[in-house]
């Protein structure tokens, strides 16, 4: 169903949310957050310290020069209580304004993802490990909804190629798989059947290995909450929402098309591409215009959600109605 306009009403403030009191700024280890993790590490031993914005003006400063090719925007940002307060994240609750009250006792440690597969050098890795991969950056990218709403987003995170490399794929590798943790102690909607679970998304490498895709580990200079991801989480900014695999655990390079979640769920209605696309509609609703949540009226989608000059031809000469 396409989403109207959230009253303001309906937001509960920030303080509410992000109540894990406490936050502690330290500006200046910025440096030392980029190349180590150092910070990071001490908010999942405190659960209370704050990935301040100040604190990432040195990560901004030692992006390439490059990075206007698509990693911020000129646009104003969702206010973060929206962005807090409505979500989906099915393993928590179904109901988008519920979930960060659903998400209020997950604890994300402590955390491994692994990674294999088709590759060299399979691993466990630490979030202390995730951290030495690559310095964090902030990427301020556009974030579509296949349901028809829209936000902008400062993400805090590190090139998948990143990771990927790291783990030295092979040559048969085509494809990327993703799979969220699965423990219903932990997420209550996983007791429920409305999904076939544990949650599973894919790309194929090129698309995972594009400079645009990135893990996200934090949104507006603080910590990733639960309700949207934590720890880990996929971002691919050209694609609908539902790609942005949560809360990851494995990551496995594979030769087949993975068969992901919500394709199987209803594969006329959720593409493996899921490529933000205005000309191919959803059965049940359009997808030429869209609510960016704050505005008062609907605004025409973007081919690629505005990406299409960095990652079309990662598509040319296929059928984006048939691979939609």
């Amino acid at each position: 169903m396409a989403a109207g306009r959230i009253a303001d009403r309906e937001i509960t403030p920030e303080s509410v949310y992000l109540d894990r009191r406490d936050f502690m700024k330290y500006g200046t280890a910025a440096a030392s957050l980029a190349a180590t993790g150092v910070a990071y590490r001490q908010i999942f031993r405190t659960g209370g310290m704050e990935l301040t914005t100040e604190a990432l003006t040195d990560v901004r400063a030692a992006m390439p020069q490059d990075a206007a090719r698509g990693f911020t925007l000129d646009e104003p940002r969702t206010p973060l209580t929206r962005a807090v307060n409505y979500n989906n994240f099915y393993e928590f609750t179904t109901d988008k304004e519920a979930v960060s009250r659903a998400a209020r006792a997950f604890v994300a440690k402590p955390w491994q993802v692994a990674v294999g597969g088709m590759v060299q050098q399979p691993r466990a890795f630490d979030l202390d490990d995730l951290f030495k991969l690559a310095p964090l950056e902030e990427r301020v990218y556009r974030m579509r909804c296949v349901e028809g709403w829209s936000m902008v987003i400062p993400w805090v995170g590190f090139p998948l190629k990143s990771l990927i490399d790291a783990v030295k794929p092979m040559g048969s590798a085509r494809y990327v798989a993703f799979e969220t943790l699965k423990d219903p102690s932990r997420f209550p909607g996983q007791r429920g059947k409305v999904l076939d679970w544990p949650y599973i998304e894919g790309l194929r490498l090129d698309e995972a290995m594009h400079p645009l895709t990135i893990l996200a580990v934090g949104l507006y200079g603080r910590m990733l909450p639960a309700q949207n991801g934590a720890p880990l989480r996929l971002v691919v900014p050209w694609k609908y929402g539902f790609k942005g695999i949560k809360s990851i655990v494995k990551i496995h390079l594979v030769n087949e098309q993975p068969a992901t979640t919500w394709n199987r769920a209803g594969k006329e209605e959720y593409g493996f591409y899921a490529n933000v696309n205005p000309a191919v509609p959803h059965p049940r609703w359009s997808q030429a215009t869209e609510q960016r949540l704050g505005d008062s009226g609907r605004r025409p989608t973007l081919p690629f959600n505005g990406y299409a000059e960095q990652v079309a031809h990662l598509y040319q000469g296929m059928d984006l109605k048939v691979h939609f």
